[in-house]
């Protein structure tokens, strides 16, 4: 199968693109849900955490935020493509990044803090006194610095790696091509898989011992090694001819690696679960079958989408411009729907059905009752002014993180 025909580059709009980044969204929500249920430490949890739990949330952790660091790059690329000139392209991706980024911190965010600190640290004040006292304080209560960007810390990087990628975008438009062309070769056939997975196993190893994310942007390093390549890769994939053909011949094939990854993960906490310290030697060994598992699950979902999910459908366009406002309000939702929920000792399953229930509902009333107040469409990283439904733009374009 030749991996330098141009005829393997995807031409107009990759719907599967879009369905998978309406995917990775929708799963990102799953995920958080199952926070409350899980034996991990989070904001506020069940009282009785669920052990097996563990394992539908570890066969996700590995590669559901680098899959959305690799969307967004690749949604990236189409934005710049329509923006006119580099200028626009920042100003756009500010606007629809840092306003909402700020409306969150100071509106949505705040009800997440003030439950953990009143489930974990008897924090006595009632929510109003915290919000207009306590939150905006820059400084620390028990620990928790506020005011706090939480779940939102995604939005705060792909806004730093979007400069970043403008920077890249300053060079000569020559020595970018020949960039591009030089990745896209060495992304080309097996090497979609060999290439990136040795270099997340060398990233491991220069990482080793106890390297993890922060999410506070400047003792982060452990996290933009991985996010931002991923983001630059999907920015990358939107003319790399030779990438796509490799993903479409070895994606089967990556998938298959994947599960076999996930296996030893699995294995793992299932042979040594909770707190129950394992041998020294098997935490390389499990941390190697994470980074394999990250980068082959990230290859084979996109061959996945572009194989089966690359068409239109009458809703993608509204679930597409309606997964951003999803993201900022979801874990407002779950947190405060769960801290409710403990005073009724409820069984598992009946949490799980409410908390479900309540997320999917907030989510749609804040993304609903928002595009239509004008002056709220910018906060939730919308339009200013949602475009005519018959134009071409609003049935071909539409809102994209």
């Amino acid at each position: 199968m030749p991996t330098n025909d141009a005829a393997a580059l995807p031409t107009g709009r990759h719907y599967g693109m879009d369905w998978l980044r309406i995917a990775a969204f929708g799963l990102l929500i799953f995920y958080h849900i199952g926070m409350f249920f899980v034996p991990w430490g989070w904001h506020v949890k069940t009282a009785q955490p669920i052990e097996w739990f563990e394992f539908p949330m570890l066969a996700t952790n590995a590669w559901r935020l680098g899959l959305l660091f690799v969307v967004s790059g690749y949604a990236s690329a189409a934005l710049f493509a329509r923006s006119g000139g580099l200028g626009g392209f920042v100003r756009n991706r500010t606007a629809r990044l840092l306003v909402p980024l700020a409306f969150g911190i100071a509106v949505i965010v705040p009800p997440q803090p003030w439950v953990e600190l009143t489930f974990k640290h008897g924090y006595d004040a009632p929510f109003a006194w915290f919000w207009l006292h306590d939150y905006f304080r820059f400084g620390p209560i028990d620990g928790i610095v506020l005011p706090t960007w939480n779940h939102l810390w995604f939005v705060v990087y792909l806004w730093l790696y979007t400069l970043a990628l403008a920077v890249l975008l300053m060079l000569p438009e020559g020595m970018r091509k020949r960039a591009g062309a030089l990745l896209d070769r060495m992304l080309a056939d097996w090497r979609i898989l060999v290439v990136p997975i040795a270099l997340l196993l060398v990233r491991l190893w220069l990482g080793w011992p106890g390297a993890e994310e922060t999410h506070d942007v400047v003792g982060d390093g452990y996290a933009h090694t991985f996010y931002l390549p991923l983001f630059l890769f999907g920015y990358l994939l939107r003319s790399a001819p030779r990438a796509w053909a490799g993903i479409r011949r070895w994606w089967r094939a990556s998938g298959m690696l994947a599960l076999a990854s996930y296996a030893v993960v699995a294995a793992v906490v299932l042979q040594w679960p909770g707190n129950t310290p394992a041998p020294g030697w098997v935490y390389p060994w499990y941390e190697a079958a994470h980074a394999i598992f990250a980068w082959s699950a990230i290859i084979a979902l996109i061959g996945l989408a572009d194989g089966y999910w690359n068409r239109d459908h009458p809703r993608r366009a509204m679930l597409t411009e309606a997964v951003f406002p999803f993201y900022i309000i979801h874990q407002t939702v779950i947190v405060v729907v769960g801290w409710y929920l403990l005073r009724f000792a409820l069984p598992a399953g009946a949490e799980f059905a409410i908390l479900f229930a309540a997320t999917v509902a907030g989510c749609w009333a804040f993304y609903l009752v928002g595009r239509e107040i004008a002056p709220l469409r910018p906060l939730l990283g919308l339009r200013t002014r949602a475009p005519r439904p018959a134009s071409f733009e609003a049935r071909h374009l539409p809102e994209s993180a």
